[in-house]
């Protein structure tokens, strides 16, 4: 922790404790409300994340009395984000904090002069190199492979997982998410009802995802309720929806199996995004699959590899002749 923060962590155990609230009066519940479920887990991590480096650590989100936050408070924490994180990660977290503070506001705990005082933040400047890989077409091929050695069901439903998550972009809260009535087995179409931004969209299985979308149902069958569910030890389906963990455990234990390189669950959507480009695809179309709210976005997601670049930088002709 920098020195500067120090006098505000020593006095915050006193000084910027909440009392007790109920959920619909503290301006961290009713921010994260507002929240599609995907993000909620995010924006309460770096809430969670700000209240510890103003408090030393005493204080989680919840505990922070964020209506005695003042300009001096949100002023260090800024730098000590832009030291401790990629630019994009720390401007993510900043709207927390403003969205926070909002919620104060309109809660009627902070006047608006201190209110607009504390959230007259500027963005953290930088870029770094984006995170994240796209698997090869050998790293799927191996995936798909030891799922379909294991012959019991969790191999056909840890497949279909697979062919959604990479073939039609989803995010693995949305694919969790999802429930039999949103896929349509004639043309492929899966509606996203809860994507981030709370906006639904529709994405297709086509070909090898159909299929196995098809083989996982011969063994989840018709019954209503989530696409996707738990299964034990024995085999044995259990009939409720997969939680986001889950998902990053299978990929795991996939990955493992397959001599994958680890991946996460976002590095399949990233592949899909530059597969797609890859193959040709139009990129607002792309866009549009991913559920992006700005074509700039989409573009962020490009992992294609230096191979494009050093094509590209191939068209150049540089007009140089060696000495005779």
């Amino acid at each position: 922790m920098t020195t500067t923060a120090a006098p505000l962590a020593r006095r915050a155990p006193d000084t910027l404790t909440a009392p007790p609230q109920p959920a619909d009066q503290h301006p961290v519940a009713v921010y994260l409300g507002r929240l599609a479920p995907g993000s909620r887990r995010t924006m309460r991590q770096a809430l969670n994340t700000i209240a510890s480096l103003l408090t030393n650590g005493h204080h989680d989100a919840i505990a922070l009395d964020w209506a005695t936050l003042r300009y001096q408070h949100t002023t260090v924490v800024r730098p000590m984000l832009a030291e401790r994180y990629a630019p994009a990660t720390a401007n993510k977290m900043l709207a927390a904090l403003r969205g926070t503070l909002k919620e104060a506001w309109r809660l009627g705990q902070l006047d608006a002069e201190r209110y607009h005082r504390a959230v007259d933040l500027p963005a953290v400047r930088g870029t770094r190199l984006p995170r994240g890989r796209a698997l090869s077409s050998g790293e799927l091929r191996a995936l798909f492979a030891v799922c379909a050695a294991d012959h019991s069901p969790a191999g056909a439903r840890d497949a279909a997982l697979l062919a959604v998550l990479y073939g039609t972009g989803l995010r693995r809260s949305e694919a969790v998410a999802l429930d039999l009535a949103d896929y349509q087995l004639e043309t492929g179409a899966l509606t996203t009802r809860s994507g981030k931004g709370n906006q639904a969209r529709v994405g297709y299985a086509r070909g090898g995802a159909q299929a196995a979308l098809a083989a996982w149902l011969r063994w989840r069958g018709t019954a209503e309720g989530p696409l996707f569910w738990p299964i034990n030890k024995a085999g044995r389906l259990t009939q409720r929806r997969l939680t986001d963990q889950a998902v990053l455990v299978i990929l795991r234990k996939r990955a493992a199996q397959a001599g994958v390189a680890p991946f996460s669950p976002h590095d399949l959507r990233r592949s899909f995004i530059s597969h797609l480009l890859d193959a040709g695809a139009d990129i607002s179309t792309v866009q549009q699959l991913a559920g992006h709210a700005n074509v700039g976005t989409t573009a962020r997601y490009d992992r294609r590899g230096e191979a494009n670049k050093r094509e590209a930088a191939g068209l150049l002709h540089i007009p140089y002749l060696a000495a005779a």
